[in-house]
Parts: C-alpha cells; sequence; structure tokens
C-alpha cells in the first residue's frame, strides 16, 4: 500500500508509517536540519527508511498532489502545531504557520482511502474548540475548500449547513479523532497528542482506535506489589520502593491488572552508559554525548528513572527546561543525550539525528513517538487491507 507523508519532521510518524506496511511515494519537509536527518538515515540504510524516496525539500503550499489522485492509500502528516500549542502564541487559524489547510488539500487532490493526521492536545482545548471542529469539518468534506471572499468562521457555518443535510458532494470522509497518551502504548513517555483518522465513505469501513495496553496501574503493581520491575532491574524491591517517586505511589490495588506496565525511563534507558559517568564507553553510540549545564529548581525537576518521562519538549522558546533533564534516585539532574531523547521516543538506536543538541533535541521534540505511529497505522492497514474487494470508486 502506497503512502504520502508530509510535514514529515524527523521522521517518527513516517517511521510507524513504513513498519506498519506501507511504501512512501512522497515525502516532503521544509525544514533543512530534519530534510538532512531524514536523508541521511535514508542513504545508510536505517531501517523502515532505506525503502524511501529522496525526501523532498519544499513548502506543502508548492506542491500539487493531483498527479497522485486515487494512487495512494494513505496521507499522513503533523501540520505545524504552534499555532496551538501551550507554549506558543495561540494565533490558531490567524497564524500562517497553520497548514492544516494544507493537509485538507492534500486529501482533496489524491482521494486517498484514509489519512492520519496528528498535532498538540492543545488544540483541544476550549479556546479552539470551534477551530477543532472547522478542522474535522473540512476533513469530512475536502470538496468544500473556503471561497475566496469567505474567512474561515463563514466556511465553518457552510460545512455545517452542509454537514447536517445529509447531502453527499464527490467525496467524503468518514473522521474520528481522539487524545491518545504515548505511555498507554508502550512509549516510556507521558506524551499526549490528538489524532485525526479518516476512512473514504465509499469503504464502509468500520474503524474504532485500538485500546490501551499498558497502564500506569500495572506499573504500580510491578513496583509496589509483586516486585517484578525491581527484579527484572536488580534492584532489591525494598531500595527501589523506598527510592522511587512514582506519582500513584499511595494508592493501593488488590487486583493485578491485565494490561503491561507503563514503561519507564529505565526501562528505555537500559544497557546505555551514562554519558556523564561514562563517556569513554558512550562515545560509541551515536548522538550519545554528555550536555552540561542541567539545574533543578522548583518547577523544574527532570523525569524520575522509574517512571515514565515527561512530555520532552522541542525547545524552540528557549533552553529546554527540566522535561529534557534526568532525575537520579539521588536528586541530582543531568540532560538527557539526543541518543537517550530518541529512545524516549522509541527510534531505533541506528537513528542519527543532525544539528547540535539543540536542533537535535528539537526534532526529537516536535516527533511523534515511533512506537505510537506503528500501533495506529497498523490497524489502519489491517483495515484497509480486509476492505478490498468490497470497495468502489467514486466517479
Amino acid at each position: 500500500m502506497k503512502a504520502i507523508e508530509l510535514f514529515a519532521g524527523a521522521g517518527g510518524l513516517g517511521l510507524g508509517v513504513a513498519r506498519a506496511g506501507f511504501s512512501h511515494e512522497l515525502v516532503v519537509e521544509w525544514e533543512a536540519n530534519c530534510e538532512a536527518t531524514l536523508n541521511a538515515n535514508r542513504r545508510d540504510g536505517t531501517a523502515s527508511l532505506n525503502a524511501w524516496p529522496e525526501v523532498r525539500k519544499a513548502d506543502v503550499r508548492d506542491i500539487c498532489f493531483k498527479n497522485f489522485e486515487d494512487r495512494i492509500e494513505l496521507v499522513t502528516g503533523g501540520p505545524p502545531c504552534q499555532p496551538f500549542s501551550l507554549g506558543g502564541r495561540h494565533k490558531a487559524h490567524a497564524d500562517l504557520r497553520d497548514m492544516f489547510p494544507e493537509a485538507v488539500r492534500a486529501i482533496r487532490e489524491t482521494r486517498p482511502k484514509a489519512f492520519v493526521f496528528e498535532n498538540v492536545k492543545g488544540l483541544t482545548r476550549t479556546k479552539f474548540r470551534d477551530y477543532f471542529e472547522y478542522i474535522t469539518l473540512q476533513m469530512r468534506h475536502p470538496y468544500m475548500p473556503p471561497e475566496d471572499d469567505e474567512d474561515w468562521s463563514e466556511h465553518l457555518a457552510r460545512l455545517q449547513r452542509h454537514h447536517t443535510s445529509g447531502k453527499n458532494r464527490e467525496l467524503e470522509y468518514r473522521v474520528v479523532t481522539q487524545v491518545l497518551n504515548a505511555a498507554d502504548f508502550g512509549v516510556p513517555q507521558k506524551r499526549e497528542r490528538v489524532f485525526f483518522v479518516g476512512f473514504r465513505s465509499d469503504l464502509g469501513v468500520e474503524w474504532n482506535f485500538p485500546k490501551p495496553t499498558h497502564s500506569s496501574d500495572a506499573l504500580l503493581w510491578s513496583q509496589r506489589e509483586n516486585g517484578e520491575y525491581w527484579e527484572t532491574h536488580g534492584i532489591p524491591k525494598t531500595l527501589g520502593v523506598r527510592s522511587a517517586r512514582f506519582d500513584l505511589v499511595e494508592r493501593r490495588l488488590f487486583d493485578a491488572p491485565q494490561m503491561k506496565p507503563w514503561r519507564t525511563v529505565r526501562d528505555a534507558l537500559q544497557g546505555l552508559p551514562d554519558p556523564q559517568l561514562e563517556p569513554s564507553d558512550a562515545a560509541s553510540w551515536k548522538n550519545h554525548n554528555f550536555q552540561p549545564g542541567a539545574k533543578s529548581y522548583p518547577g523544574h525537576t527532570g523525569s524520575p528513572m522509574d517512571e515514565p518521562a515527561k512530555t520532552l519538549k522541542a525547545g524552540v522558546h528557549g533552553v529546554p527546561g527540566g522535561e529534557n533533564m534526568l532525575r537520579r534516585l539521588d536528586g541530582s539532574v543531568r540532560y538527557f543525550s539526543i541518543r537517550e531523547s530518541a529512545r524516549l521516543q522509541t527510534f531505533p538506536d541506528s537513528f542519527e539525528f543532525f544539528g547540535a543538541w539543540s536542533e537535535a533535541m528539537r526534532q526529537i521534540g516536535n516527533a511523534v513517538p515511533v512506537k505510537l505511529a506503528e500501533v495506529i497505522c497498523k490497524d489502519v492497514e489491517r483495515t484497509l487491507r480486509n476492505s478490498i474487494g468490497t470497495s468502489y470508486q467514486i466517479h
């Protein structure tokens, strides 16, 4: 099955799409460092990237997708999220960095069987409720673009009228949205993102988001009740329980949870030498150098070893803060190396990031966790494959 990747960034979503069984026909990224990272890993044969075409360094607004019409099963991407991020200026539709209209245009011109787009959880805030609905309705009815004299609120009203009328118009998609926590799917990081998944209406597809496979309760049980977590890491249970600062430590559990435990920072970093304490060993790993300067103060305390990491931040509004630091059991802190941060985002160890530490951290902080993307897109791939033979073309 063929796919197009827009706003590729460092490739977290694209890697997940490739691992789910899709073959990329086009990958687009305009930022130079991200493009360099992607193409270098593609040429080096990094798993899941070696079959990619040369990444096209371009502004999505300058690309015509009509050559791909009815030739693509899946369109994916993470439209720039600065307009909606808690750290941004919250301009939403008034922000020229809002690329959702281009994502909808790609749907309109390619007519894919399905699409997957993601963005920050902040997009679901009450402040952006109307615009969130506007984005969703555009994806449902991509053949109703705004007219030249319409602002977004007028276009929203027209889309609402059409949607409630029940009239079909050329091409429609059945769209579902949901905020997912990456930790619930085996990613060692508490990272919430909103996903938009749509299937072309002629496919007759019934689909729901995959159910979580991991839970905080299961981690708590593994740490506090049966001690398997500490045994796995060679730490006496009494020492581990006393040292851990898990935020659910006061909860009482009476039955073993059925899900797998949340994965922790300690799980993610297993096998990696500490770049501060073992610099010579760390030098044999890609992107695994010690970054000095980390400091702890109230509200800036880093990620504990025995919980999933805090959400890694891109750091585009200043020096990355406590979210990009490790907090050891003795309370000392240091910055995560690029390699460690990549593991927290479930990138393979063979994947190399280009640019200075701050630039690489920006790429990683903006990425979709590879594992989360893979889980969602595998389910989409399975659903599309099952629909073959029953679908028909819209004329």
